[in-house]
Parts: structure tokens; sequence; C-alpha cells
């Protein structure tokens, strides 16, 4: 198990970000999912926790093959999807993602958000309080990302926002900016295979990192797009997109992936 924490900035409120987030996490969904890969929706409705209250659960299917290095991708199927469930009680969500051809592999996030600069060391001392962790902040304008992930449209060091006027922000811009919210998250990798443990979860987790960072920097490079939209106007295009995303991902998909599982089921 490798567990790490990540703290990304932006400069927005925790109260802005509740459409943000749901807006970038649909169009970034969207867009990844070329070439039959991507992210299919299962189920997307209303969920009520009796300690969380009201909240949203969402169940999807992730395709990887081509995202994995070629290591990984001798021993996995060639048709090969990871099971991400969400609970969205926000400012709090939990996402775990499972995987049904590796029992043994798994990954937790718990997030909180807040309107702070990441300077809150006690925020997950109920969750991890005794459990030893590196706490990784992520700059959204100045930490490089993947080249073939680079947009100067999407760049926070050059978009400026013309609904709010934040943006072009530069090296240091958490320590005076206001507004200015976290994400606090705290990553568990699980990958509990002899020989292979540490690099898969070391790998896992460098991962997580650029897709934090590369979502983080759409949420606001995007917020002139979300800026004026009302809950029933994201939950429209979260519903929208997710309709698309699935047209562009299940056709290749989802006869094969069902057709797999009911081998396995035959053949346990």
């Amino acid at each position: 198990m490798l567990l790490k924490e990540y703290r990304i900035c932006m400069p927005l409120t925790v109260d802005e970000y509740k459409i943000g987030q749901l807006y970038m996490i649909s169009k970034h969904s969207h867009e990844q999912s070329d070439r039959g890969e991507g992210v299919e929706v299962v189920q997307n409705e209303p969920f009520e926790d009796p300690h969380h209250g009201n909240g949203q659960f969402t169940e999807k299917r992730v395709y990887l093959n081509s995202k994995l290095p070629s290591w990984a991708r001798a021993v996995v199927p060639k048709i090969f999807y990871v099971t991400e469930k969400a609970w969205n009680y926000y400012p709090y969500t939990i996402t775990e993602y499972t995987c049904s051809f590796l029992p043994k592999f798994s990954i937790h996030i718990e997030t909180k958000y807040e309107d702070n600069k990441g300077s809150n060391d006690s925020i997950f001392d109920s969750e991890a309080k005794d459990l030893e962790r590196e706490v990784c902040f992520i700059d959204i304008a100045c930490d490089e990302i993947p080249e073939r992930y680079y947009k100067e449209s999407e760049d926070p060091k050059h978009f400026k926002s013309e609904k709010t006027g934040r943006g072009q922000l530069r090296e240091g811009w958490r320590d005076n900016h206001q507004p200015i919210m976290c994400s606090y998250k705290l990553v568990t990798v699980k990958f509990e295979v002899w020989g292979l443990q540490t690099r898969v979860e070391q790998f896992v987790h460098k991962v997580v990192r650029d897709i934090l960072l590369i979502g983080h920097r759409q949420a606001f490079a995007w917020v002139d797009e979300w800026y004026d939209m009302t809950m029933d106007d994201v939950r429209e295009y979260e519903k929208n997109m997710h309709e698309q995303t699935n047209i562009k991902v299940c056709n290749q998909h989802s006869s094969t992936v069902d057709d797999i599982e009911s081998q396995a089921q035959t053949s346990t």
C-alpha cells in the first residue's frame, strides 16, 4: 500500500467549484473518450447517506489499455477497464477504483475542499492521523504536464478569465491570490502482488498526479464556460455529455466486455 496526500489550489471559491467540478469532469471525460477508449458512464443518480447526507452516486468504466506502459500491457487483457465508483457529498467526496481482472488492485481517494491555500495540515486527522504519508503540492500554473496534454488555452500562466478577471498566474501566486481554494486528496494505491507491488503503486501515483494537474488546470481554464451555470444547468450538461461519451465508447467495447465477463463467470 502506498499512501499520498495531494493538495491542489485554484483561484476559485469552494462554492464556485461545486459547479466547476461537475462541468470539468464531464467535458474532460468526453474529450478523452476517443478511439473506443475513455469513460463509459454506467450509473449516475442521487444518493443519500445517513452520515454525509444527500449526494450523487456515479459508476463508470474507464478504458485504459493504450495508456498503460508496455510491461503492464503484457499482463492485462486487451480489453481492459477499471471500474470507478464515486460518492459526491460536496465538499466531501469518495472515489474508488477496482478492476475485475486484477482483484488485488485498488485506488481509494477521499477529497475535501476548503477555502485556503493548502495550509490545513490536520484536514485528514479523522481518516489517517497516524498513517505515514507524503504530502505533495500540485501547482496548476508552474508544474509541468506531459507534452501531449499541453494546450496554451488551458495554461493558467496565459489564460485570463473574461468573466472573473482571474488568471495569468505567476510563480508564487498561491501566497497572495484571492479568492483561493484547495482540493485536498488522500490517495491510497494498493497492488498486492509480490515483485510488482512497488513498481505498480509508484506508477499509478504518477498517473494520478498527472490527471489531478490536468483536471484542475482545465477546471480553471474553462471557468468562463461554466461560471454562470446553475446546478440544474450543469446537471443537464452532464447528462448530455454522458450520453455523447457513451456513444463514443460503448459501440466498440460493451458487447466485448459482456462476453469477457460471461466467460469469466462460466470458468469460475
